[in-house]
């Protein structure tokens, strides 16, 4: 992965495979440069066993292919920079994962286009699940829900063309001041 969005986009990914009606994405920097990731799902969850497992790249629910990147590979990252990945989850009541990175690190990836990720996310998943995005910097913080969105629009879908076009905007003018030279 080249930058942290990318870990999110299919972190969440998993979180719609796994029957999420709720998938929160929450990214806060702190006055020392410390992020914290945390996508928290209300999906299948997972049992004790395939919590354990989750971690080896050769442990996957997919039956398509036989090995399962995405969380040992933000651990990886993770840890590259000092940080570390919790995974706490329960079966029907779903996952959270929080990945704590020090962004004072050479290693540490760039956040990325978090707009662009969260906007894929909801134009590929236009009537569920929704997605909440929560940032925040000592610059200041913003929180952006698709329930709101679709409460004020009715039965509008989220991927025609003007609400994408609106959801890019507001987000993008809301995170610029907040992540905007602060991580890259």
């Amino acid at each position: 992965m080249r930058d942290l969005s990318l870990h999110i986009l299919d972190l969440a990914e998993n979180s719609v495979r796994a029957g999420a009606d709720l998938v929160e994405i929450g990214i806060t920097v702190d006055p020392e440069r410390h992020i914290t990731l945390t996508l928290r799902d209300n999906g299948c969850g997972m049992d004790s066993e395939m919590l354990k497992k989750v971690t080896s790249p050769f442990t996957t629910s997919r039956t398509t292919r036989k090995v399962g990147l995405g969380i040992p590979l933000m651990m990886q990252n993770a840890r590259l920079t000092g940080g570390d990945v919790k995974l706490e989850s329960e079966p029907g009541r779903g996952t959270c994962l929080t990945a704590t990175l020090d962004g004072n690190s050479i290693d540490c990836l760039p956040l990325g286009d978090i707009t662009g990720t969260v906007l894929s996310l909801i134009t590929a998943n236009p009537e569920k699940p929704d997605f909440v995005l929560t940032c925040s910097s000592p610059r200041g913080s913003m929180d952006f829900d698709t329930r709101a969105v679709r409460q004020a629009l009715g039965d509008v879908p989220l991927n025609e063309p003007e609400i994408t076009a609106w959801m890019k905007e507001s987000m993008q003018e809301e995170i610029e001041p907040i992540f905007g030279g602060v991580i890259l």
